[in-house]
């Protein structure tokens, strides 16, 4: 299993895998007690690459903050430790590497609106040439970057010394008419302009000074490739690389749109969920994504808590969904709020492209795309908040949008709550792993015994129902959750068990 130290004798076959004990590796962006956090600082996005050798986070304040991992390039890679047995376990390390200003605050003077300069989603591209791409959108406009390392290049010294070389010289001031000077003046000349009637002497110049350029450092400079403006009426919730490496999507509350990376003034409309009547509208989208491997198929998720893959290769615009996955809700337990809770936040494909995790206010669940009759499970996340609705619906709350990820090998989901809280959950068969951590340099701080959850069976519909901890050392009712600190966005490394999470604008990293 990823980020776990091989075992002689591994566990048996159809056995869930052991919860994993959670350990605080590094922080950035820490901050002091009562140390009041600007606005601007509040990351917004968090992003691993592929790899997992490198992690951007984008604020509100419209800046990018690359980070690179220090400890692979001085022992190998973590799955090549664990291959030789190697005997410590390193927890990955990181360190800042460079930041830009990705986005600045636009004013649209059709609209009378102003367009905040806030990151809402990075995507890395594929990297080339030793550059790294990625992209970065606000709500209106995304953008191309690219990072690369220049050499800085400064003259070190002439390859003669003044001594030899007389150009510049005592020479060059000498009044001695007619004489010519090694550097290609004449002496009788005073003009800096070159001489009409210059002519070389017999036998050329001996000597011609010349500066020695050598490269003293190298600097880190991130250039905007490419600006995809002008396509998108409402704020932009997504962005999702395809796996052709070619296009992308982009996405906002009612169209989505597909671009190449290398053409940025056209674009092409493939979802359009737009009715002729605004006042007809019962739906919008909320985020959308490329499945993994297939660059024919996405899914995008809706604020009715549903979820469509459609299929590139069925037709231009994709009015038409190939499968649809929604949830059930129990009879007799329709409210105000059912409408509202329901809507997903976030949905991610798993690495293999066989599940997608989405997370609505109250729960994670998990769906097989092969199978639309309901989640293959489901956790239970804001459970215990159920009594406080009326509250968060005051306090706009309700409305938070967290996020979800799922580990590379795809036996655990993560998900952020409040007090800076988030959960990670086994979803493997038979596990009944459900931690809650806090987002600090003791992350167990606030666990709690797990109680002893229900086995896991499969109803027609219902599926299996895993509770998370619902008492963590507060109130049934959720008394004592600071609603005003949040983890909306966390990121799990690809190929290790280790997250990054961000709680304001410190970025928390742990381990397992």
């Amino acid at each position: 299993m990823n980020g776990m130290a091989a075992e002689d004798d591994g566990p048996p076959a159809g056995t869930p895998p052991p919860p994993l004990e959670w350990k605080f590796a590094q922080v950035f962006g820490e901050r002091t007690a009562g140390e009041e956090v600007q606005e601007v600082d509040i990351i917004s996005a968090i992003e691993f690459d592929k790899s997992g050798d490198h992690l951007a986070t984008g604020d509100r304040g419209g800046r990018v903050v690359l980070f690179e991992r220090t400890d692979v390039k001085d022992h190998g890679s973590q799955m090549d430790l664990e291959r030789v047995d190697h005997p410590t376990r390193r927890h990955p390390e990181f360190r800042y590497k460079t930041e830009f200003q990705s986005h600045e605050p636009e004013f649209d003077y059709l609209k009378s609106l102003e367009i905040e300069e806030k990151i809402n989603k990075i995507r890395w591209c594929q990297t080339a040439n030793g550059a790294l791409f990625l992209l970065s959108t606000n709500d209106k406009t995304i953008k191309l970057w690219k990072v690369q390392e220049k050499k800085v290049k400064r003259i070190s010294e002439m390859n003669l010394d003044t001594a030899l070389a007389t150009g510049n010289s005592s020479a060059a001031t000498s009044s001695n008419p007619g004489v010519h000077l090694p550097n290609g003046g004449c002496a009788e000349s005073q003009h800096s302009y070159p001489n009409n009637d210059f002519s070389f002497p017999p036998g050329g110049y001996p000597f011609l000074r010349l500066p020695v350029v050598a490269s003293y450092e190298t600097s880190l400079v991130a250039r905007c490739r490419r600006i995809y403006a002008h396509a998108h009426d409402y704020h932009i919730n997504s962005i999702s690389n395809n796996s052709d490496g070619e296009t992308f999507i982009s996405a906002d509350d009612l169209r989505i749109n597909l671009w190449n990376l290398e053409i940025s003034n056209q674009s092409f409309n493939i979802v359009d969920v737009k009715p002729t009547n605004m006042e007809d509208l019962t739906e919008v989208i909320t985020s959308a994504e490329f499945h993994p491997t297939h660059c024919n198929t996405l899914a995008y998720s809706s604020s009715k808590g549903t979820i469509r893959l459609i299929d590139l290769r069925q037709s231009a615009l994709c009015d038409n969904h190939s499968m649809l996955f929604e949830g059930h809700e129990a009879p007799g337990s329709r409210s105000f709020f059912t409408e509202i809770i329901a809507s997903i936040s976030d949905i991610k494909f798993g690495k293999d492209g066989r599940h997608i995790l989405s997370r609505d206010y109250m729960t994670l669940k998990l769906w097989d795309i092969n199978m639309d009759a309901g989640p293959v499970a489901t956790f239970q996340v804001h459970e215990h908040l159920r009594p406080k609705l009326c509250d968060l619906y005051e306090n706009d709350s309700i409305f938070d949008k967290f996020e979800c990820c799922l580990s590379g090998d795809g036996l655990r989901v993560a998900t952020g709550s409040y007090s800076n809280l988030f959960r990670v959950f086994g979803c493997a068969s038979g596990s009944n792993e459900a931690t809650t951590l806090e987002a600090s340099k003791n992350p167990m701080r606030r666990q709690v015994q797990n109680p002893v959850r229900p086995a896991r069976t499969l109803g027609s519909l219902t599926r299996a129902v895993r509770r998370g901890p619902e008492n963590q050392g507060i109130d049934g009712n959720g008394n004592g959750y600071d609603f005003t600190t949040k983890l909306l966005h966390l990121a799990w490394h690809p190929t290790e068990n280790s997250l990054a999470c961000a709680a304001a604008n410190s970025l928390y990293m742990y381990y397992a």
